[in-house]
């Protein structure tokens, strides 16, 4: 079973990096804006994450549902664009080397908090969810 789900793919300005290349996390690699924008969006209708992270890929919140379960919510730019946007689901093991991962309904709160947000802001254009609510890969 796979451990990493996408979310929706959209297109959006509002995202675009504030800061120059030599900021970012590699370049043209983004997302710090969509993730910072994502957690405080959510925290508002009551769904707590992390503060946004960083990886050499991009950006991330993370979400503990309370079940012991972990999952993160990758946040980047598709294919070095500054206007384009992939969200994806990933679930991290509860044990070691990889087993036991919770699964991704363990999420459905978050999933559906990043759905409404999506379709409720009028700056997200050319939305495409992809996420299927089911645990195949």
């Amino acid at each position: 079973m796979s451990s990493l789900k996408d979310i929706a793919r959209f297109k959006s300005a509002l995202f675009s990096p504030l800061l120059p290349e030599h900021c970012q996390v590699n370049p043209e690699v983004y997302g710090a804006e969509l993730a910072f924008w994502l957690c405080s969006e959510l925290a508002r209708r009551g769904i707590a994450t992390s503060y946004p992270n960083s990886e050499d890929w991009g950006w991330f919140i993370e979400f503990l549902p309370g079940s012991g379960a972990e999952f993160a919510v990758h946040c980047c730019n598709v294919e070095g664009r500054r206007d384009e946007w992939l969200l994806s689901l990933r679930r991290h093991a509860r044990k070691m080397f990889g087993r036991d991962k919770p699964p991704f309904a363990e999420a459905a709160t978050l999933v559906e908090g990043i759905r409404e947000l999506l379709v409720g802001s009028p700056g997200i254009a050319e939305l495409e969810w992809l996420y299927r609510g089911e645990d195949a890969a």
